[in-house]
């Protein structure tokens, strides 16, 4: 469905969805500062009261203010908030599926991805997933395209230089470099920028350039390194507790569904786009980049499908599963080469 279509199919379910006297308020937990806090969580939080008619309030809180960052999903499970925005990764040591939805070093590219959550069924899978295995139901809330591999006090071009580098990261990233040879550590976003300037690490991998350079990582670490092996597409999610979300009535739900849907496609315009000034503005301002030697994005992607086919054999039911549907739908995609060429 294209955003137009979207915004008219919202539009005619705003007619069938009366807003009652007073709005229903939603407190939502986010993992986020900066950017991801106020262009995405309040993003989406403006869409549901634009689609609604003001029906359904979202109230988004910051970063570590309801519950831990990193534990979004609890704090909605225990319904200590309502309602969540954050990054299915942060999960991984629950269940490593979370990665496959999130974003991770096998991730297809930007656009494949987008096109396999709303045209391939990844969306679904995404719900279905989440309802089953953590009880809260899930939307993809936000998106983007390929991250900064690593702003870094130290030059890393060869797989060698992650020997013993103290990296900041998450995911199945956190493992699988750690099998390359580097010490990481799982920081939440507002623990990222202070431990990078302080050289509690060496290195930090966050988000994309947009989003990085708004955060000043390149102001107290020298290198940038590229491209992002690491996660070459993002998404993250809006989850509620399950009888929340039954409580909304089906109009509703459906209001709140294209209220994600258009902040999905809002923020992956916007920050794909930011992208492109960003690095210009990374370049004017000093910072010295770093592409990755090729026997660096080899032995990672070596060392990603390893990880991958590991996992899949220890949990067939869900990650296999959706590692499968994600491999058959990268395949189903790669005719566009011929007639694209903008994936040439």
């Amino acid at each position: 469905m294209t955003l137009r279509a979207t915004l008219l199919a919202a539009a005619a379910l705003m007619a069938l969805a009366a807003a009652p006297a007073s709005a229903q308020s939603i407190r939502m937990a986010t993992s986020w500062t900066g950017p991801h806090f106020d262009v995405m969580a309040k993003g989406f939080a403006d869409h549901v009261a634009l689609l609604t008619g003001g029906k359904v309030k979202v109230e988004v809180f910051p970063a570590g203010v309801v519950g831990s960052p990193l534990k979004v999903s609890e704090t909605v499970q225990k319904r200590i908030a309502q309602a969540g925005h954050t990054w299915s990764g942060y999960d991984y040591g629950i269940d490593k599926t979370a990665v496959l939805f999130g974003g991770y070093a096998g991730s297809m590219p930007a656009e494949h991805y987008i096109h396999w959550l709303y045209e391939g069924g990844g969306a679904e899978l995404w719900r279905a997933w989440r309802l089953e295995k953590f009880g809260v139901v899930a939307m993809p809330c936000g998106s983007h395209a390929d991250e900064i591999h690593m702003h870094s006090h130290k030059p890393v071009r060869k797989i060698e230089d992650l020997k013993g580098l103290k990296l900041r990261t998450s995911g199945a990233w956190a493992e699988i470099a750690g099998t390359l040879g580097a010490s990481t550590v799982v920081l939440s976003g507002p623990d990222t920028f202070p431990a990078l300037e302080k050289k509690v690490v060496d290195a930090i991998e966050w988000a994309n350039p947009a989003i990085n350079y708004s955060l000043g990582f390149h102001k107290v670490a020298k290198y940038i390194v590229l491209p992002g092996v690491h996660q070459a597409s993002s998404a993250q999610e809006c989850i509620f507790h399950k009888d929340v979300w039954a409580s909304f009535d089906a109009a509703t739900q459906k209001l709140i569904e294209a209220a994600a849907k258009m902040n999905v496609l809002k923020v992956w315009m916007k920050f794909n786009n930011d992208d492109t000034i960003a690095l210009g503005k990374l370049k004017a301002e000093g910072a010295e980049f770093i592409i990755l030697d090729a026997s660096y994005i080899d032995a990672a992607k070596k060392a990603t499908r390893e990880w991958e086919d590991k996992t899949a054999a220890a949990d067939p039911k869900w990650f296999k599963r959706v590692l499968e549907h994600q491999r058959a739908f990268v395949k189903q995609w790669e005719p566009a080469k011929e007639y694209r060429s903008e994936l040439k």
